[in-house]
């Protein structure tokens, strides 16, 4: 059946980018566009819940169990996708014994990869290209670089895996409810770009509104709102409340200009179509 899809444009207005994409998605399909939905670029951090579906598929396999050793001594798999392990943003080194904050880590995303990779014997994007992307029909994500920030995707794949998020058919609708709420939720930390919180709620790889402020989602978003910004001016948000999935890209990369605008787009959305 057709579904008529709005033209998402007027609410993307006043926005200071070079070129931007953006789109909404309930269950049953996508309700708004605005900008080109083929147009890829980097979507940096927004990798990171990309690879946390392959981690959902790997534990329903029994290929990982969240309770096994990985990463540095005293971490688990559990730890790594949930920022827990200690490691630092960007290299090895340890800022913190396991399950003591919240310490946003790239490095810890890549080490869960080498972890899945070693246990499977593909690599995370062998993985992802079997498990997630041929799946949905994920036809133009491609990982360049790092797997915790080196995917490039289009508004077409991304609302394809919102979709996903809303209503899963590659893992099982408990599997993914038990992601999406917060592990080790005690734990304070630092949102990037946003500042301190404690606690700082974070699923597997996805990181949970709650009741922060300032957030990059809107003031309207419920907080159970689960997803991820990313430094390249991208960002994917699902509220479970609302039933909807909001995705944006766009080619400047993150700074105060999106703290403007993304809170208050995230809103009108929710207006138009929540």
């Amino acid at each position: 059946m057709f579904m008529a899809v709005d033209d998402l444009t007027p609410l993307m207005a006043g926005w200071p980018v070079e070129e931007a994409a953006a789109g909404v998605t309930g269950p049953d399909g996508t309700l708004a566009l605005g900008g080109r939905s083929d147009w890829s670029t980097r979507i940096a951090s927004v990798s990171k819940i990309i690879v946390g579906m392959a981690a959902l598929i790997a534990l329903e396999e029994g290929t990982l169990t969240l309770g096994e050793a990985a990463g540095p001594h005293g971490s688990t798999v559990e730890h790594l996708l949930a920022h827990a392990s200690g490691l630092a943003f960007d290299s090895g080194r340890m800022l913190s014994t396991p399950g003591r904050r919240r310490i946003y880590s790239n490095t810890g995303i890549e080490v869960f990869c080498r972890h899945l990779e070693a246990r499977s014997g593909m690599s995370i994007d062998e993985y992802l290209t079997m498990g997630v992307f041929r799946p949905l029909g994920m036809k133009d994500t491609v990982l360049q670089g790092s797997a915790a920030h080196g995917f490039h995707s289009t508004i077409a794949d991304l609302l394809l895996f919102g979709r996903e998020l809303l209503s899963p058919t590659l893992v099982s609708a408990a599997t993914l409810a038990d992601a999406v709420q917060p592990h080790f939720p005690e734990l304070p930390g630092v949102l990037p770009a946003f500042g301190s919180f404690d606690p700082n709620p974070w699923g597997l790889t996805f990181e949970i509104r709650d009741h922060k402020k300032p957030h990059w989602t809107g003031e309207q978003n419920s907080p159970a709102t689960f997803g991820h910004f990313g430094g390249s001016g991208s960002f994917l948000w699902v509220d479970p409340v609302a039933r909807l999935a909001t995705v944006s890209l766009s080619n400047r990369d993150f700074d105060s200009w999106a703290l403007v605008a993304w809170p208050g787009f995230s809103d009108r959305i929710l207006a138009a179509y929540g």
